[in-house]
This record gives structure tokens, C-alpha cells and sequence, in this order.
């Protein structure tokens, strides 16, 4: 097919979760697979993984974390709606369904929010490129106002609007899976207001809830990325993001954020995901489709006379996605 000109970002998640999985994500960052990270300063490995973007110069937001480990603000010195009884977040579902009960104060969720940033602030010594939630939590309702007020005030705009085209239609992914994934679609699309009101930007395309761990490989990834542009007229300049998880496998009990690495961490996936990122195929194939691979503040469409990235081609997504 003819496709328009894409620039794409690589984002590896969960930098700073344990050093394996950092050294991973230097591999493919010094390679070119992955141009962009997103650091947990709640990780077992931040300080270090802060060190490495120094050393290696890679660009780096904050992933920003309420439902894995322990929190950095006033939580962790007292009872939070945030917490369970062991002084950990809630977990992945858990914190899900306790906002979903009612029983999540957002000032809390701000306050957490906030002391992270602050944090990342004190690891690099400046603000992030971005932001973007652990396990998609910043777009989930109530806590994607918060979270968007928290970004205004600290002058980051870029964020992850993690809205995939065609879900519906990747057999590959158990139901489970698919049904998460087709939550966060439905919590994705509800953030956009919120996210525009405060300024935000994100990129018009989204790429990763398909291909994450062991459904990744290099023609999902292409094909992900047609499907996203079904429709636009060539010769269209388009920006994405594909979120990746790449990395060595962690080994217990090295990792984490206060409670050891989880078993995803410790699986085979993640050595998948960097495998495929590095090997030559996917590269080939984003050449020959017209995708450059880039870092977040070469895109185009971040530039201020172009408005907020996804706008334009939003509206038309949200009327033809089917879930």
C-alpha cells in the first residue's frame, strides 16, 4: 500500500523497574529501536535508569505509577485510599475497582500524581517529555482530570492516548486480553475531553495494546499501523506512538517497585519484545511503508502552529473504530 508519511516514536515502558530490564532498553535505545522511555520513580532501578539517560542522552517522561509497589508521596507515611492494608498500591484490577466503588479519593490520586513528578524532577533535574500511566491509569475516569490538571500545572503537555484501531479484529489476543484492551479504548476516548481542555497533545495514532509481549512481532506492529491509517489521504503526515516493554528477564528478588518484579518481568516476553525491536525486519518493514522512526520532540505535529497532535484525524478514528 501507499502509505502517507509517519513519524513514529518508540516508547519503552517501565524504565527503572530493574537493572535487566533497563540494560534492555539501552540495548535497543543505542540500536534505534526505541527512541523514547518512561521512567517509574517508584522503580527499584530509578536512580540508576536516571543515570543512564544522562550517560546516553535518551529522552525521557515519567510513567507515572498508582497501582504497582509503593507510593512517594504522603501515602507511603500513613492510611490511603490508595493503599491496601500491606502499605502497597491495589494493583492493576484493584485500583480499578475501587474507583469504580467510589472508594478512591482524587485528592489523593493528585497528590501521589504530583510528588512523582516532583521526584522525576529530582532524578533529572528537569521536567519530563512526557507522561504517560502504568498500566493505563492516567486515562481511567476521575483520575484523568486530575491527572491532566497535574500536567498543566507542571507545564508538561505531551501524554499517551492509547486509542488502537481495529482491536476487535486481533485474533491473536485471548479474551482477556482483548477485553482489557477494549477497556482502556473506552476510558481513552472519554479522557479526550479532559486532555484537550487542559492542553494536552498525544499523537494521532497509538500502536502497542495489540502487540504487547509475546503478540508482538514485526508484521503486527506493520499491520497495526496500516490499520490505524485505513482512509488518510497520501501524502498526509501522520504521528505515532508504539509502546513497548523490552528488556532482560528480571530475577527475583532484584526489581520492582517494593514488592519484587512481577511475573511478567520475570517471563520470556519481554526478552521477545527486545528481540524483535532489534532484529532487522521491523526496521525493513517501516522503511519500505514510509514510517521514520523518531524521538518525541522531532514530530512535526508537536510543533505549536500545528495544535494538538490527534485533532485533525481524532474525530474521524472515534467515528470508525469498531470495537
Amino acid at each position: 500500500m501507499s502509505w502517507p508519511r509517519v513519524q513514529l516514536v518508540v516508547t519503552a515502558d517501565d524504565f527503572g523497574y530493574c537493572p535487566r530490564r533497563d540494560e534492555g532498553i539501552v540495548e535497543a535505545f543505542l540500536s534505534g529501536a526505541v527512541t523514547s522511555v518512561s521512567l517509574l520513580v517508584n522503580g527499584a532501578a530509578a536512580e540508576s535508569a536516571a543515570e543512564l539517560s544522562r550517560r546516553h542522552q535518551i529522552p525521557i517522561g515519567l510513567h507515572a505509577n498508582l497501582s504497582e509497589g509503593r507510593p512517594v508521596g504522603p501515602a507511603r507515611r500513613g492510611a490511603s485510599s490508595l493503599l491496601g492494608p500491606e502499605g502497597f498500591f491495589l494493583g492493576k484490577m484493584g485500583f480499578r475497582e475501587a474507583l469504580a466503588a467510589g472508594d478512591v479519593a482524587l485528592s489523593q490520586v493528585r497528590e501521589e500524581l504530583e510528588a512523582q513528578l516532583c521526584r522525576f524532577q529530582e532524578l533529572l533535574g528537569r521536567k519530563p517529555t512526557h507522561v504517560d500511566g502504568h498500566q493505563h491509569v492516567h486515562v481511567l475516569p476521575g483520575v484523568c482530570q486530575v491527572f491532566a490538571e497535574a500536567l498543566q500545572a507542571h507545564g508538561v503537555l505531551f501524554t499517551r492516548l492509547p486509542l488502537e484501531h481495529g482491536l476487535g479484529s486481533c485474533t491473536w489476543l485471548e479474551a482477556p486480553a482483548r477485553a482489557f484492551a477494549c477497556t482502556v479504548e473506552r476510558d481513552a476516548r472519554a479522557a479526550v475531553g479532559p486532555f484537550s481542555r487542559r492542553g494536552l497533545r498525544w499523537t494521532d495514532i497509538f500502536v502497542g495494546l495489540s502487540t504487547c509481549g509475546r503478540h508482538m512481532s514485526a508484521h503486527r506492529v506493520s499491520g497495526a499501523l496500516a490499520r490505524a491509517l485505513e482512509g488518510t489521504p497520501t501524502g498526509h503526515c501522520l504521528t505515532a506512538e508504539l509502546m513497548t516493554h523490552p528488556g532482560y528477564p528480571s530475577v527475583p528478588p532484584a526489581g520492582g517497585c517494593g514488592e519484587g518484579p512481577d511475573a511478567f518481568s520475570c517471563s520470556w516476553e519481554r526478552l521477545h519484545e527486545l528481540r524483535v525491536l532489534t532484529e532487522p525486519t521491523l526496521q525493513t518493514l517501516l522503511a519500505q511503508d514510509g514510517v521514520q522512526v523518531c524521538a518525541l520532540h522531532d514530530l512535526d505535529s508537536k510543533r505549536p502552529r500545528e495544535g494538538v497532535p490527534g485533532e485533525a484525524t481524532l474525530e474521524t478514528f472515534l467515528e470508525s473504530s469498531q470495537l
